[in-house]
């Protein structure tokens, strides 16, 4: 049967060359049901509602800093080993428009643990707003596609396998979800060390969270606890956080910006 072919756009040259680098972790998966009743009530009370992808990745942020393991990374410069990051760095994922194209790119937030709810808002709402050459990360991602595919390979092992330039350009941890389209991700891909998402939030406050996590870095003893921490704090300090800001405005259109909103 006769088809038509398609070169591939700078945007989907950017997924190859991320899954090419993802396939071989040997990642693993921690489920946890969760109930996040407390902090949907919370946020369900306030004029103007935080996403609940900022909610979550705030939480994330919170739960990295009291554990360790999510801060690490495994790399392979000058030797097989693992680095510790200070702080983490969110990485997010993104469907834009560019060129005619629906398109995924990521964005990352240095230190999301020490920002406001309303801080995170804005950049991602930023990030789902602006023009997409407008923003650093996309611009910066787009030009390096354009690179021939011996270059953005080694450009790419290089940042992911130098500590301290790992996190600059990848990030810490990667926040994908697609809850807000009714659907959820079983077996996303990251070569992050962590990459978390989560279900459909029920009216009843239940929703499923993952942990997917690169097993050289951490077992599934630790991560297991690391979900339930990630509940009481969800529950606790994010809940709280909402309800101290009632009065913050978030941009325009911004409850749009997140999963589930």
């Amino acid at each position: 049967m006769r088809g038509r072919a398609f070169k591939l756009s700078s945007a989907r040259r950017l997924v190859c060359d991320l899954m090419r680098f993802s396939i071989g972790i040997p990642r693993v998966t921690v489920q946890r049901r969760m109930n996040v009743g407390t902090l949907q009530a919370a946020r369900m009370a306030q004029q103007t509602r935080a996403s609940w992808t900022v909610l979550f990745l705030k939480g994330y942020a919170l739960l990295a800093r009291e554990v360790p393991d999510l801060r690490r990374a495994y790399i392979k410069l000058p030797w097989p080993q693992l680095y510790e990051f200070p702080v983490s760095v969110a990485s997010v994922a993104h469907e834009r428009e560019h060129d005619g194209e629906r398109i995924v790119l990521l964005s990352t937030i240095r230190g999301p643990e020490g920002r406001s709810i309303a801080e995170l808002e804005s950049s991602i709402h930023s990030a789902r707003s602006l023009p997409v050459m407008e923003i650093k990360d996309f611009r910066r991602a787009l030009k390096m596609a354009r690179a021939p595919g011996p270059v953005r390979w080694l450009l790419m092992w290089l940042g992911l396998n130098i500590g301290r330039q790992r996190a600059r350009y990848f990030g810490t941890f990667q926040l994908s979800v697609y809850s807000g389209l009714g659907a959820e991700s079983l077996n996303p891909l990251t070569p992050l060390t962590t990459l978390l998402n989560y279900g459909p939030i029920g009216e009843d406050g239940l929703v499923d969270v993952r942990i997917h996590y690169d097993h050289r870095v951490m077992d599934g003893a630790n991560v297991a606890r690391a979900l339930v921490r990630f509940e009481e704090i969800l529950n606790g300090a994010v809940a709280s956080e909402v309800q101290n800001a009632a009065q913050i405005r978030a941009p325009s259109g911004a409850t749009a910006a997140g999963a589930g909103a």
